[in-house]
């Protein structure tokens, strides 16, 4: 699997969408199964995942608790070349396809969790368990998938809902939840300071929450703008992007 990662200092948004043809599917039943963005656990809660926690969890340690899942293939580690000290590990469910990675961009601390996930959940689900959104903010994919991103400051989380594409797609109840970003409080919260987004305001078409809507009551402008990225045949990637205020940007690509 190819991926290619931005890594600019201020971090934030993860995206889904492949912008090369054929794109992925993103409603992928082989990618994980795991329910945890809907469950509570007083030892382990979001942004932790299994017992991984960015900004906290060892790099090395967070290895360690990967290949002891017995429901993941073991994780593929390596360096990111041109990106200081960062390193980064890409896994699979055993038997599914690659879904998820686990990045540190010091080389000891974990910075970032990204989790594809099978579409067995529902946003109506997450809002039961998780309370509304704070931010929304639509990321435009092919004719019939793109992507609504949930951002949960409080719980330095985005998760991502699928719709049936940017012309046409609605958000509702039974939209699936199709994959997971955590990551650090610091980071987060930059990330809200940087980022253009809009309140949330109910179940709506993806064109209320696209980022060329006009709507000023929607709307809180400030300066992170989404570019989708990918390669024909591979796993969608993660990327982040900034305009000129947010500098200081590493562009590594590896190929585990």
């Amino acid at each position: 699997m190819k991926f290619r990662l931005l890594l600019p200092a201020v971090l934030l948004v993860v995206v889904l969408i492949a912008a090369c043809s054929p794109a992925p599917n993103l409603r992928n039943p082989k990618f994980l199964k795991d329910s945890s963005v809907i469950t509570k656990d007083e030892k382990c809660d979001a942004p932790c995942w299994r017992g991984i926690t960015p900004g906290e969890t060892k790099y090395s340690d967070a290895l360690v608790i990967l290949q002891d899942q017995t429901d993941l293939d073991d994780p593929q580690s390596q360096a990111i070349p041109d990106s200081g000290n960062a390193v980064g590990a890409s896994w699979q469910p055993t038997g599914g396809e690659s879904c998820c990675q686990l990045i540190s961009e010091d080389g000891n601390t974990v910075s970032s969790i990204f989790l594809q996930i099978a579409p067995d959940l529902t946003v109506k689900q997450l809002i039961d368990a998780r309370g509304e959104p704070e931010f929304v903010l639509g990321t435009p994919g092919t004719d019939d998938q793109a992507i609504i991103n949930l951002f949960y400051p409080k719980q330095n989380m985005i998760v991502f809902a699928f719709v049936a594409g940017a012309a046409k797609g609605t958000l509702n109840e039974k939209s699936e939840i199709i994959g997971v970003y955590y990551t650090t409080p610091d980071r987060m919260d930059l990330g809200m300071k940087l980022s253009s987004l809009y309140g949330w305001k109910g179940y709506q078409p993806f064109t209320a929450y696209a980022p060329d809507n006009p709507k000023p009551d929607f709307k809180i402008t400030q300066s992170v703008t989404l570019t989708p990225t990918g390669q024909a045949g591979t796993s969608p990637t993660a990327e982040i992007t900034g305009t000129p205020e947010a500098t200081t940007e590493a562009t590594a690509e590896a190929t585990p």
